[in-house]
């Protein structure tokens, strides 16, 4: 497994026990029909939740992992749908390739419009995320909210937003399985989705983390 110096454990003690986590996961996940950085991957959320049913549920757009890795390494934002993906997602690694993370369920405006408009938080936040003009070309993060997601894939068809890429994962009983369902039936936008209620903010995540793990790589690449 290759040694990054920015996406990795801090102490010597920590990256042995993550690699050995990962060659279990591995040994155990058994056989995949994953490519290799997609299963870096599903391997990341693996080991966030110790549920081997991601190595089947995970599915990609066949260019999500490339373009995730691309909006990374230029820089380009994450949108978050609640508070729990920015505060998981490590701030130093972000700001190595000069990126940040946004959300705004909480914000008061944010709060008075869905009271208004009857709406979701949720919604409301990927509307304004939009208005301030950050979703094109960034990755959006969905780990809890199916209305955040079906609100961004609304703003897809109708006003043309283009995110480099959407990690789709809503957990939960109401819309949950059938917004990312909508979501990777469309053409427009690439895409990583787990099927079914199963998912959560926890494997955004782990997927950003594994995006950013692949970033570092492809950074040492061409020095």
């Amino acid at each position: 497994m290759t040694n990054n110096s920015v996406t990795e454990q801090l102490t010597r003690l920590g990256q042995q026990i993550e690699h050995a986590s990962f060659a279990i996961v591995d040994e155990e996940a058994g056989a995949h029909h994953y490519g290799a950085d997609e299963w870096t991957l599903v391997r990341r959320m693996i080991h966030a939740t110790a549920d081997f049913e991601f190595n089947g549920l995970t599915e990609f757009h066949p260019d999500a992992s490339a373009v995730g890795v691309d909006a990374i390494l230029r820089g380009k934002a994450l949108i978050a749908d609640v508070d729990m993906i920015c505060v998981g997602v490590s701030k130093p690694r972000l700001a190595h390739f000069g990126a940040q993370a946004h959300q705004f369920i909480s914000d008061d405006d944010v709060i008075a419009d869905a009271k208004a408009q009857d709406s979701t938080r949720a919604v409301m936040a990927i509307r304004k995320a939009h208005h301030l003009g950050l979703l094109d070309g960034a990755i959006v993060g969905i780990g809890n909210a199916p209305t955040a997601l079906l609100e961004l894939l609304r703003l897809v068809e109708q006003e043309n937003v283009r995110p480099a890429l959407v990690i789709g994962m809503p957990v939960g009983f109401v819309s949950a399985a059938e917004s990312k369902d909508l979501l990777a039936e469309q053409k427009k936008i690439p895409w990583i989705i787990t099927r079914g209620r199963k998912g959560g903010s926890t494997l955004v995540v782990a997927v950003v983390h594994a995006l950013l793990a692949l970033a570092e790589q492809a950074e040492k690449s061409v020095r």
